[in-house]
């Protein structure tokens, strides 16, 4: 028994070789599992632009849940200065398509203010996740609120780890302000262009303009809209500007613009849309598809 000593030794040897790169490759195989699985909670989360509150997309909301027949549920945050934030509303059981409105208690205009909201959006986004569990969302910015997601998404994004963003939808947000130029950049488009390595690299992105007279919505020159492209082209996998004319295409009046409820079904919410309804609505609408992208899905 002495003198077969060593064939327990290389036994044991066997056994440690094969132990641990099958626990290895065990380990690997549910780091990917991980990476990999989207959770069923898919939230579509819609940020106001300065001056409004968390009731600005009610009419918006109205409008889908008729379209899509769905009974969204609504939860709605609003940040305080001190970061404390306080919950209406909630997310039903069963509902993996809720809408998640955030909204700031100082929600005025101004480029620092608007540095400001984006370090409040990521207090509730953090909040949200660790409550909810979700990986993977949506977004819609209206106005200012295009600019504080595009913010939120170079700067703080990354410090909430295996959350996947899927797609964002801007409406009339001003990258370069006030703005008509094509050539000099505001303090704000130049803090975007300056951290667009950030940005999440599968993002993709529609930035919507909505035009009275092909020049402006009223309040945001189309122009200023259109810079966006120096901030995500060559940056996200996808980046198309849509041009909304017509009726309702004031900049109050955009969110609920019969086209755009549309393009927010059909590209944020995935809905099939009738071929009738999808048709009249690319007729409708001027689609500038840019990074590589040959056409919309």
């Amino acid at each position: 028994m002495r003198r077969n000593w060593w064939r327990w030794v290389v036994g044991v040897l066997v056994v440690l070789a094969i132990f641990f790169p099958s626990t290895a490759w065990m380990h690997q195989r549910i780091t990917q599992y991980k990476s990999n699985y989207k959770t069923p909670l898919n939230p579509t989360i819609m940020v106001p632009g300065s001056s409004a509150s968390q009731n600005r997309f009610d009419s918006l909301i109205t409008q889908l849940r008729q379209e899509t027949k769905v009974a969204h549920s609504v939860l709605k945050v609003k940040v305080a200065e001190n970061g404390q934030l306080s919950y209406t509303g909630s997310i039903r059981r069963g509902d993996n398509q809720p809408f998640i409105v955030i909204a700031f208690e100082n929600n005025r205009d101004g480029y620092e203010n608007i540095n400001k909201q984006a370090r409040w959006l990521n207090v509730a986004f953090k909040d949200l996740v660790k409550t909810y569990h979700f990986n993977h969302f949506s977004a819609l910015g209206h106005s200012n609120g295009g600019l504080i997601l595009s913010l939120f998404l170079e700067k703080y994004f990354a410090q909430t780890p295996r959350v996947d963003i899927d797609r964002l939808m801007t409406i009339a947000t001003p990258y370069n302000m006030e703005s008509n130029s094509t050539t000099e950049q505001t303090a704000i488009l130049k803090e975007l262009i300056a951290g667009r390595r950030q940005l999440p690299k599968k993002l993709t992105v529609y930035s919507v303009a909505g035009t009275e007279n092909y020049s402006s919505d009223g309040t945001v020159p189309a122009n200023s809209v259109n810079q966006g492209k120096y901030v995500f082209q060559n940056q996200v996998a996808h980046y198309t500007q849509i041009t909304v004319t017509g009726d309702n295409t004031t900049h109050s009046d955009l969110p609920q613009n019969r086209q755009i409820v549309l393009l927010i079904r059909q590209y944020l919410l995935q809905e099939n849309l009738p071929a009738k309804e999808r048709a009249q609505n690319q007729a409708d609408t001027k689609r500038r598809s840019i990074t590589g992208e040959t056409g919309l899905p």
